[in-house]
């Protein structure tokens, strides 16, 4: 068994945090998305023997690569790195690892992550899986259809603009029993050019698999958390607080509250330095950050950042940068600075 990641995404719409951080490698309350997804996966999937973890990625340096070699090989697997030079769709990105789409295989999406703790357990690993929640708004999405009664997909579709015939949304996490079988549709959409705006996308070959006999189960998640933008980022960063607070202690020992209030759920990193300030809720606060007279709530700050004289909220605001303001609605990017 194998596990493969792609994330040779851009992270255009969480620009400017993308620019110099892989969208997976943002920290959210202390841990980044891609460790966090890791985590999740490991408490359950990770049972039945899986052996690496197969990365695809773009253009992004030996730092980076190193990075994710590391990551892997500190939970005791090792690590496969491919290359996805276009971003020409998720098809496009899983062919490109080929050589290893063989045999029982896991599709993890970098940018999702899910609550659903003790229950892969149940799973029957007999049938190719698809996992999925029901949203509000399924145009945005790729989205299946299943017969209730089975819950076999009846079909996949690729961000249905009319005629939405199910709530029921792909989350990123696939497996599938024989890969080899998902590597010869993902060649068929490539030769045969079939797209869906502008990109090869694997709900196409997932829907030519099912026609030509594929079974494909669905299996719901209770918690869905995606980051494909700020707004869905800090939405998703408040959700992750509220959860955890309930089963850990977020307010590193190591860091330093003066005459400060703390309103829960919040995440304060190690060595953060916190003076006569209110913060929360739903605030994460990153190492080494210092913030100092100022109110914050629901908003994200990266590590060795300094915020002084401020009134923020529904803010991001990335590492080694400085802050110096009023009332406002920040989204600022590493090594930034600002001075109102």
């Amino acid at each position: 068994m194998k596990i493969i990641i792609p994330m040779a995404g851009e992270g255009s719409r969480l620009r400017p945090h993308t620019l110099n951080t892989l969208k997976p490698l943002i920290s959210i309350a202390g841990r980044s998305i891609l460790k966090r997804l890791l985590e999740n996966l490991s408490q359950s999937i990770f049972s039945i023997s899986i052996k690496e973890i197969i990365f695809i990625i773009g253009n992004v340096g030996k730092k980076i690569e190193n990075q994710l070699i590391n990551i892997a090989n500190d939970i005791g697997l090792d690590g496969i790195i491919y290359y996805q030079d276009k971003p020409l769709g998720t098809a496009d990105a899983l062919l490109k690892a080929k050589d290893s789409l063989k045999g029982p295989t896991i599709v993890a999406f970098s940018d999702t992550l899910f609550y659903n703790h003790d229950h892969f357990e149940k799973i029957n690993f007999d049938n190719n899986i698809i996992w999925t929640k029901k949203v509000k708004n399924p145009s945005l999405f790729g989205i299946v259809k299943c017969d209730p009664s089975t819950g076999l997909i009846t079909h996949f579709i690729e961000k249905p603009k009319k005629n939405i015939v199910s709530d029921l949304a792909i989350i990123g996490i696939y497996y599938f029993k024989n890969s080899s079988i998902l590597k010869k549709e993902l060649q068929y959409i490539l030769d045969h050019d079939i797209k869906n705006e502008e990109e090869y996308q694997l709900t196409s070959a997932l829907e030519n698999m099912r026609k030509k006999g594929e079974r494909f189960i669905i299996q719901k998640v209770q918690e869905w958390m995606d980051f494909g933008n700020k707004k869905r980022t800090i939405s998703s960063n408040s959700k992750i607080l509220s959860i955890e607070s309930n089963k850990f202690e977020l307010i590193h020992k190591k860091s330093t509250l003066k005459n400060s209030l703390i309103i829960k759920p919040c995440f304060i990193g190690e060595k953060a330095i916190i003076e006569n300030s209110i913060i929360g809720p739903y605030v994460s606060i990153g190492k080494y950050t210092k913030i100092k007279n100022s109110k914050i709530e629901k908003s994200l700050i990266q590590d060795y950042t300094e915020v002084r004289q401020a009134n923020l909220f529904n803010s991001m605001i990335g590492n080694h940068t400085i802050y110096i303001g009023k009332a406002k609605e920040v989204n600022l990017g590493d090594y930034s600075q600002f001075f109102y």
